[in-house]
C-alpha cells in the first residue's frame, strides 16, 4: 500500500431527508412534509465539523462524501457552505474527491451545475433499475427515461459519475439482467455500484416477503445473476474492485476505499458513523439518528455523538478483515498481525485455499476468489475464528 493510501482521510456527511421512503431501504432516512430549515442544519453541520476537527486535528482530507437520505434535495449553496466548513477546519487536498449522492428526478438534475460550482466533482446517482415496472415496484419516483436523462446531465456537468442498480429483483432472469447491465455500462463511463436486493427487517418489503406477496429469486437464480454481473462487467472493462462495485482501473470510488482499507474517516450529521485515531487509539463513533434530536444535541453540546467506543486490538483486526476482504485487492496478513497481535491461522488459510475460496499472491496478499465472494461472510468468520 502506498504512502498516499495510508494517509487517506475521509469526511462523510449525512443528509437524512428524502421525498419518500423506498420500501426496501433501511438507511437512516426521513420524510418531512414541511420544508427543512437548511440554514439551521448548515450551522449545526459547521459546528459538528469544528468539534470533530478539534478532536482529530491536522488531517488532510482526501475525500468527502455527501450521502443520505437524498443530498441532492439540498440547495447548492447549502452544499457549498458544508464544504467551506470542512475546508476551514481541515486541510483539503488539491485533488480531493468530493462525491454527492443524487436522485435522478428532473428537478434535482437541474441543480448539478450548482453543485459543481460549490465544489462537488463526482456524483453518484440512485438509478436502481432501467425499466419502469421495476422502478415502480421499488417505490422510485423517477422513470427509466428520467434516469438516463439525469445521467446525461451528470455526464455534461462532471468528469466523474457513477450510478447504482439493484438486481435479484422479483421475476428478474439472468438474460434480462445481462441486457439491462449492458445498457447501464454504455451509459456509466467509469463506475457502477450493483447491489443484490436484500430484504431488511423493519422495511415494507420485509412484511410483504413474510406474507408471501413478494417473491425474490431463489438461491440458484440469485447466484446466476451474480455470475452474470461479474462476467458482463469484466468483459466490458468494469471489473469488480469490491464485492458490489465495478470500475475501470483508476476510477474506483476513493472514499469507499477508505472504509474498506480500514483508514480514518469522520462522520458528520444525523446517524453518521466515524473511525478516528485519537491518542493512538481507534474510536468508533456514531451520532444521534433522529434529525431534530441530532440538531438539538449539536446546538447544546457542539456535536451529536451518542456512542464513542474504543476498539481493542482484536475488534480493529476483525473489522480490517471484514472490510478488507470485500476488496479484489484483498489484505496484507502482516497488517492483520500488527493490529491483532496474532497471525491468521495457516491451517485455516490452507483449507480455504483448497476449497477455492481464497488465494495467496506471491507477495503474500490474501484475496477472496470469485467463487468465494458469494460466501464471503463464511470465509471471514472462518479466518477470524
Amino acid at each position: 500500500m502506498s504512502r498516499a493510501e495510508q494517509k487517506a482521510f475521509g469526511v462523510y456527511v449525512h443528509w437524512p431527508f428524502c421525498l419518500s421512503k423506498c420500501p426496501y431501504c433501511d438507511f437512516n432516512s426521513h420524510v418531512r412534509h414541511a420544508p427543512v430549515d437548511e440554514e439551521r442544519f448548515v450551522r449545526a453541520f459547521a459546528r459538528e465539523i469544528e468539534t470533530t476537527a478539534a478532536r482529530a486535528p491536522g488531517r488532510e482530507v482526501s475525500s468527502i462524501f455527501l450521502g443520505g437520505g437524498t443530498p441532492s434535495l439540498m440547495q447548492p449553496q447549502t452544499v457549498g457552505a458544508i464544504l467551506d466548513a470542512i475546508g476551514k477546519h481541515w486541510r483539503v487536498a488539491a485533488d480531493a474527491e468530493v462525491t454527492l449522492e443524487a436522485n435522478p428526478t428532473s428537478v434535482e438534475a437541474t441543480r448539478f451545475r450548482g453543485y459543481r460550482t460549490a465544489g462537488v466533482n463526482r456524483v453518484s446517482l440512485g438509478v436502481q433499475a432501467l425499466d419502469d415496472a421495476s422502478l415502480k415496484a421499488l417505490g422510485r419516483l423517477h422513470t427509466a427515461r428520467e434516469a438516463l436523462d439525469a445521467v446525461a446531465i451528470a455526464r455534461a456537468a462532471f468528469d466523474r459519475y457513477s450510478f447504482d442498480l439493484i438486481y435479484a429483483r422479483p421475476d428478474q432472469t439472468p438474460a434480462m439482467w445481462a441486457d439491462e447491465l449492458k445498457l447501464a455500462i454504455s451509459e456509466a463511463a467509469e463506475h457502477l455500484s450493483l447491489y443484490q436486493l436484500t430484504i431488511e427487517e423493519g422495511t415494507p418489503f420485509f412484511g410483504l416477503h413474510q406474507a408471501g406477496k413478494l417473491k425474490t429469486p431463489d438461491e440458484a437464480v440469485a447466484r446466476a445473476l451474480y455470475d452474470v454481473t461479474q462476467e458482463v462487467c469484466a468483459a466490458q472493462g468494469l471489473p469488480s474492485y469490491e464485492i458490489s462495485n465495478h470500475a475501470r482501473p483508476g476510477a474506483e470510488c476513493r472514499h469507499n476505499l477508505i472504509y474498506w482499507r480500514g483508514e480514518e474517516y469522520a462522520g458528520v450529521g444525523p446517524g453518521a458513523h466515524g473511525r478516528l485515531d485519537i491518542d493512538g487509539a481507534r474510536h468508533a463513533i456514531a451520532t444521534e439518528k433522529r434529525p431534530e434530536a441530532w440538531l438539538m444535541r449539536v446546538e447544546a453540546n457542539g456535536h451529536g455523538v451518542v456512542t464513542d467506543d474504543l476498539l481493542n486490538s482484536e475488534e480493529r483486526a476483525d473489522e480490517f478483515l471484514l472490510m478488507g476482504l470485500r476488496l479484489a485487492e484483498g489484505i496484507d496478513p502482516k497488517r492483520y498481525t500488527a493490529l491483532s497481535g496474532r497471525m491468521l491461522d495457516p491451517k485455516r488459510i490452507a483449507l480455504l485455499r483448497e476449497e477455492g475460496a481464497i488465494m495467496v499472491d506471491d507477495d503474500g496478499r490474501l484475496r477472496v476468489t470469485q467463487a468465494g465472494f458469494p460466501v464471503l461472510d463464511a470465509v471471514v468468520a472462518d479466518l477470524a475464528a
